[in-house]
């Protein structure tokens, strides 16, 4: 699975922005997908996950409430909705699967994968 995340910019404290990943060679319908970032200075942590199975997303503390993770297998994309931002969400945001037919979500980043290339969101104060 090839992963491309797309969609980030600089967005003023309280904004919106939605970013998106794209997937391509292999259907994400099977895979956990999930979102993580890396914000300066820090190790990457995880941000939400969402599973194929049926089971509600799962996310961390700091954005729960904020953000929305959804997926479209149709159009083999999973989408990060991400509301009243602050400048502490200020990262570069991946996109990532773990491995088909998987259907249990961890948070733990070495059980994905796959993992695309991120894209930078930065949230001005």
């Amino acid at each position: 699975v090839q992963l491309q995340a797309s969609g980030g910019g600089l967005v003023q404290t309280g904004g919106s922005l939605r970013i998106s990943c794209e997937a391509s060679g292999h259907s994400i319908s099977r895979h956990v997908m999930g979102w993580f970032r890396q914000r300066p200075g820090k190790e990457r942590e995880f941000v939400a996950a969402i599973s194929w199975s049926g089971g509600g997303p799962s996310y961390a503390d700091s954005v729960k409430g904020r953000f929305t993770i959804s997926q479209d297998n149709a159009e083999n994309m999973i989408y990060l909705q991400m509301n009243s931002l602050k400048p502490d969400d200020t990262a570069v945001y991946y996109c990532a699967a773990r491995g088909s037919g998987i259907t249990v979500i961890h948070r733990d980043r070495r059980s994905f994968n796959y993992w695309g290339r991120g894209t930078l969101v930065t949230v001005s104060s």
